[in-house]
Order: structure tokens, then sequence, then C-alpha cells
């Protein structure tokens, strides 16, 4: 090991480590000024967000201009700016990622280090990939080993540490959850995976209800309690898919990294899909059932619901992040949604709750 290397704490030379992320974060960031410039933007308005990424062709940007969903209307917000830029070694002027070196990796860790400077940052050991973001001067980069080493979700809600850390930063939030509504009234789907969440949404859409999300919503409790769309991405497994007759309707889609076909929102739904909905409470699926009932639930099930799978998928900010998963909680009243075996029945039960608010 180097002397200049053991100086920085790092464990080995060429690599990483708690002492020297804030200088390698800033170094990325000064990276993606000159590489990036080289790069063509997409510019996409998203709700109080106006999101500017570069990167070179290929999947991530297929999937980014078919998955992201841009806002139509943005009057009357206070916006802010994004600007990610996304490279891989090969390209010129970009260097490989370097790895973490032997000492343990502790996100928190490594963003308190982070941030007296401004910065957050999170690294991916099995890609080696790393994110860094200046939420104040809204500039974030992703370095990856090459053009298609990113983890194997990305393609279903690509650039969502960003957007993540940009909301977080003006006091909103990424849930992980799954959205129904009707007229602009709705409810929020929340549990972990296997729960019905995404099943629920698609009986829905074919039912003629709107949704702004079935996986990550963006959620703002100024002015009441709110969903607004960032991603269009729906998925179901081969049962899933089957039973809802989606073969039929839109065809074969391919299987993602979790074995489950993806597609769009726009592929099954009556309508646009909406630029937010004003949600009224919070469902908490469970199936095997032998028809569709609402049972209420406690602040204590719902934030249990929210909150573990929301902060477990999104670096950073875990304190700031349950209190506002307990105040959302608290905010709404939340019910368990016993899912039926019927999704036209479970489609009209939810249409009726919506409608008149009464379990």
């Amino acid at each position: 090991m180097g002397i200049a290397a053991r100086e920085r704490g790092d464990d080995r030379a060429g690599t990483i480590g708690s002492a020297s992320v804030a200088e390698y974060a800033a170094a990325l960031l000064a990276m993606a000024d000159s590489a990036g410039a080289r790069l063509q933007p997409t510019r996409i308005q998203l709700p109080w967000l106006d999101l500017t990424v570069r990167l070179s062709e290929g999947p991530l940007k297929q999937a980014i201009a078919e998955t992201i969903v841009p806002l139509t209307v943005a009057a009357g917000q206070d916006r802010k700016t994004l600007s990610v830029t996304i490279l891989h070694a090969g390209l010129s002027g970009v260097e490989a990622p370097r790895p973490w070196g032997d000492e343990p990796y502790f996100p928190h860790e490594l963003n308190r280090r982070l941030g007296p400077a401004g910065l957050q940052a999170s690294f991916s050991h099995d890609q080696c990939l790393w994110q860094v973001m200046s939420s104040g001067e809204g500039r974030a980069v992703q370095l990856m080993q090459g053009p298609e080493d990113y983890p194997p979700w990305e393609p279903g809600a690509p650039l969502r540490v960003f957007l993540h850390w940009a909301y977080a930063a003006i006091g909103r939030r990424l849930v992980h959850g799954g959205t129904l509504g009707l007229d602009g009234r709705g409810v929020l789907l929340a549990g972990a995976g296997g729960a019905g969440k995404s099943g629920t949404v698609v009986a829905g859409l074919l039912s003629g209800l709107a949704s702004v999300g079935d996986d990550y919503v963006l959620v703002d409790l100024s002015g009441g309690v709110s969903a607004a769309p960032l991603y269009g991405t729906l998925k179901q497994d081969p049962a899933g898919y089957a039973r809802l007759g989606l073969a039929e309707r839109i065809g074969e889609r391919p299987l993602n990294w979790q074995g489950k076909h993806q597609f769009h929102v726009r592929d099954i739904a009556v309508g646009p899909i909406p630029p937010r909905l004003g949600l009224q409470a919070i469902l908490i699926p469970k199936t095997g059932a032998t028809r569709t009932t609402l049972e209420p639930a406690s602040a204590r099930d719902v934030l249990l619901a929210l909150a573990p799978s929301a902060l477990w998928q999104m670096p950073g900010e875990r304190e700031s992040g349950f209190r506002f998963f307990a105040t959302l909680a608290g905010r709404l009243p939340g019910y368990v949604l016993h899912l039926g075996p019927e999704p036209a029945e479970i489609a009209a039960r939810l249409r009726r709750f919506i409608e008149d608010g009464r379990p």
C-alpha cells in the first residue's frame, strides 16, 4: 500500500475509503462536467423539477425515454433543476470507477463524511457503480464500468436514487407503492413485494380506474396528501399476466430481472395518466380471501407496510424518511384490503370505496 493511500485511510492503493470519499465524489462531479459536455442532453419536466440527463445511446437512455412520465402542466410550481450525467469507462476522458476498499461500507458513515461538502453518494458493490449528487448545485453523476453495467432494476425505474435525493431535499418523497384513483381522488397501496399491489393496480386499470404509478410514486404532504407520477412501469409475474388476460390484450412482453412481464400504464389504461391524485386512504393488500373486503388498520400497521421497503431501497435520509412516513401514516386512514380471486370484483370494490370513502 502506498503512503498516500494509507494517509487517506484507504485499504488498498486505487480504492476508496471513508476518508477519501469526499475528494473522490468531487472528482466525479468534475469529470461529469468535462465528459458530459460531449453528450447530447435529454430534458424532461417533472413535478417541481426540471431534469436534464446526459448519457450515451443505449438501453438505459431508451428506458428513460419510455418509463419516465413527463409533466404536461407546471404552472404555479416553485421549480428546481437537476442535471444528471451518466458515464462509463471507455468514454473519452472517463476513468473506470474505483472500488471500495477493505474497510466496512456503512452508508451512514459515507454520507456523514460527505455532508459538510453538501454531497451525497451511494456505491453498488455488485456493479462497482458510483452515484454522487450535490443537491445544492443540482448536479449529479453516475459512473459505471460499462454502458450496461447498471443494477438490473434500473430500467424499470431509471434515475430513482437521484430523484429520491432531489425530492427529499424539498420535503417530498418517492414512495414504494401503487395507486388507483378516479376523478382526481385515489388510494395508495402499500406493502412488501408479492403483497398484491401490482395485480390490484392492473385490475383497476383494466376496469377504467386511473393510476399515477405502480412501483414508485411521488408523495407530497403540503396542502393535503397527494401522489404524482414519475414512472409509467407496470409489472406482472407470468401467473398474474395470464390471470388478468394481458397476453390477449397487449401480447407477450419480455421478462425483467425478477421474471416478471414489464409493460406500461398507457398499454392498458382507458385515459391518460393523471398529473396527480389526492389520496384519501392507504390500503395494505393481502391475498387469499374469497371476496374483496376492507378492514381498518392501525397507523402502526400502515407505517410498517410503507416504511421498510421504501427506506431500504432509497439510500440516505433515513431519519427524515421515518418522520415523513410516520406523518403520512398519521394523516390518512388505513385499511387492510383483503383481495378476492376475481380482478373485476376487486376493481368494483375499490371504485365504490374511492367514490364514497366508506369501507
